[in-house]
């Protein structure tokens, strides 16, 4: 009988420490301070970030890159070139030129862009072989850019400005965005649906659609690095959705920061190329 007993009560001071340890949990717990619920970004929020960290790093920056265009047929072409970029302020207007190396028949061409948020770009293309600096219409910005599957606005970048954005989904690693145009004249496109990482909010993935809402054209992101603390696309394709032909546009060399001189933005290094920033 003593023996039960014995038992019962170690059984009564097991639980009674287990109801004690509660106890202290439940006290404790509730000094606590309340945690705050996680701020749910506005889809213009998530845009901004996105364009901030697609086209705004750093303060400036300097890449070396190449373009490999496939068409239907398997048939491939190359295009080389330095790109240079200053910012005027972070998702401000910026300034911008891209030196062609290769092949030999656009060979010191170069484009230069000067970015603007509440106005149109401007946009001019150096053309050597006649010594002409030849001005980019903004109803030309949708073209292909040196007979790649990239046009002129994919390379400096669309203003966010030009389009309404609505979230349509999400998920732990992803936004999905669709994205009108406000002036349906000036575009190839009815619509388009970007993804956006929300590790580092860099789009991964744009759809473009036609009136049909066929999707006709697609870019996607094939590599990502971390460049000094700063996620950067070093590898990127868009596609030719009707016969899946595209280009790949690759970077090496990738630098930020790197001070850059405003006045080398200028008609001047387009014919003399400021040497010493392109190496």
């Amino acid at each position: 009988m003593k023996h039960i007993f014995t038992k019962l009560q170690k059984l009564n001071i097991v639980k009674s420490s287990k109801l004690f340890s509660l106890l202290v949990a439940l006290i404790f717990s509730s000094n606590l301070p309340a945690q705050e619920p996680v701020k749910q970004l506005s889809t213009s929020e998530i845009i901004a970030k996105s364009n901030l960290a697609s086209y705004y790093a750093g303060d400036d920056g300097s890449a070396q890159a190449r373009m490999i265009i496939v068409d239907e047929n398997g048939k491939k072409q190359m295009r080389q070139f330095i790109i240079l970029r200053q910012d005027e302020k972070d998702l401000g207007d910026q300034n911008m030129l891209v030196f062609f190396s290769r092949p030999s028949n656009v060979k010191d061409t170069v484009f230069r862009v000067e970015k603007h948020v509440e106005q149109d770009d401007n946009r001019w293309l150096y053309l050597p072989a006649l010594d002409l600096v030849k001005r980019i219409s903004a109803g030309d910005k949708r073209t292909s850019f040196v007979g790649s599957h990239f046009f002129y606005e994919d390379v400096s970048g669309r203003n966010p400005n030009e389009d309404s954005f609505t979230l349509i989904s999400e998920d732990n690693d992803n936004y999905v965005i669709n994205a009108v145009p406000k002036d349906k004249q000036s575009v190839e496109f009815s619509s388009y649906t970007v993804t956006i990482s929300k590790s580092n909010f860099l789009p991964i993935e744009s759809i473009y659609f036609n009136q049909s809402q066929q999707a006709v054209r697609k870019m996607t992101v094939l590599k990502v690095k971390n460049i000094g603390g700063i996620p950067t696309v070093m590898k990127s394709r868009i596609t030719d959705l009707s016969n899946n032909s595209y280009t790949e546009m690759q970077f090496r060399k990738v630098k930020y920061d790197v001070g850059l001189p405003s006045n080398i933005f200028s008609e001047r290094s387009m014919r003399t190329p400021p040497k010493a920033w392109l190496k």
